[in-house]
């Protein structure tokens, strides 16, 4: 016998939530997820209230993933349904990687025709006079994400500030926020781990930034653009595999290397899996038990050690965050649109 929806009791279960367990039918799915979506954006406000303010102009950071896609795609029907009343926008960046940005900026594109909202896209050649190809070409493949998560950083500031925007909100999930936790404690960041955990942080040169899926589960996400037949981007940056090195800034920390480590070990073990029995039985897309990793006792110690006399563990570069100097190398010569970020760069252990 087919199983019956936990919540409506009446239509067919297609849905497990890896969140709760429930078994769950499309409808009440979608249902409970724009629900809990909307409990974030009303109740992590400043004294509990909501984090928007009714007449504000909203950028949306849209890169074409299944993040941000399912972010335009809540957005623009919560705003609708309960009348937020924001002006919602489009932002893209254009790091200037073809074969890649390229791609993705077209399913933007469909994005914005399908929701019906403004869109502005800005490049780091327009911004800055370089494209990521460009600086991968100067600096190689080891450290390009310091330099691509600095300039989109820099590029979405100046983006919301050309169409008069006062709130940015991008799609980062549970998933990530836990893993960014996880990195910050390995660092000893004490710093971003305070911030890291916020719905909403805004500094006092830079545009307030928001989460509206911090209590969404990256799964449920996929699952919802599933079911909802959402367009959206999936093929990884074609630099990334190569990227960071360890140094990536971890405002963005998605090809950091352990991060991919951590990505890798939850996909083998919470692949979704899709059951499709005979037709009277039932059709049902569940997810396996969240993160197991796995890492032993000695692995996870050889990590976070540091021996005094500088030796880090085998691939790994330890240099406690107290004697961090970095400074530009004496004889380095600025090159024009961005003479500081690609200044060669030393560390110093003085």
């Amino acid at each position: 016998m087919p199983t019956q929806c936990s919540i409506c009791e009446s239509a067919r279960a297609l849905v497990k939530r890896p969140k709760t367990g429930q078994q769950v039918c499309k409808q009440c799915f979608f249902d409970v997820f724009e629900t809990e979506v909307h409990e974030t954006i009303t109740k992590s406000g400043a004294g509990g209230g909501s984090i928007f303010e009714r007449g504000e102009r909203v950028a949306i950071g849209a890169s074409g993933g299944k993040d941000s896609t399912v972010l335009a795609h809540v957005l623009t029907t919560l705003n609708q349904r309960y009348d937020y009343g924001l002006d919602l926008h489009l932002l893209s960046i254009d790091e200037g990687i073809k074969g890649y940005r390229d791609d993705s900026l077209e399913t933007v594109k469909q994005n914005q025709a399908e929701y019906g909202l403004p869109l502005k896209i800005l490049s780091y050649d327009e911004l800055y006079g370089w494209t990521m190809d460009r600086v991968v070409d100067q600096v190689g493949k080891k450290n390009n994400c310091t330099f691509c998560g600095v300039f989109r950083r820099q590029a979405l500031d100046r983006g919301a500030a050309e169409l008069g925007i006062e709130h940015i909100v991008t799609g980062h999930n549970a998933d990530d926020i836990a893993e960014t936790v996880l990195m910050n404690i390995l660092r000893g960041d004490v710093a971003r781990l305070g911030r890291c955990t916020a719905v909403t942080t805004q500094g006092d040169d830079t545009i307030k930034r928001s989460k509206p899926f911090k209590y969404a589960y990256e799964k449920e996400i996929v699952m919802y653009a599933y079911f909802k037949k959402l367009t959206y981007f999936s093929t990884e940056c074609i630099y990334s595999p190569e990227g960071s090195g360890g140094s990536a800034p971890l405002s963005d920390h998605r090809h950091h290397p352990f991060r991919r480590e951590l990505r890798a070990r939850q996909e083998d073990e919470g692949q979704l899996e899709v059951h499709a029995a005979a037709d009277t039985s039932p059709r049902t897309i569940s997810a396996k038990p969240a993160l197991s990793c796995r890492v032993s006792r000695a692995d996870l110690i050889a990590r976070l050690s540091y021996s005094p006399s500088g030796e880090a563990p085998a691939g790994q570069r330890t240099i406690p965050k107290y004697q961090r100097k970095l400074r530009v190398a004496e004889g380095t010569e600025g090159v024009e649109g961005i003479e500081r970020p690609l200044a060669k760069l030393e560390v110093s252990a003085e």
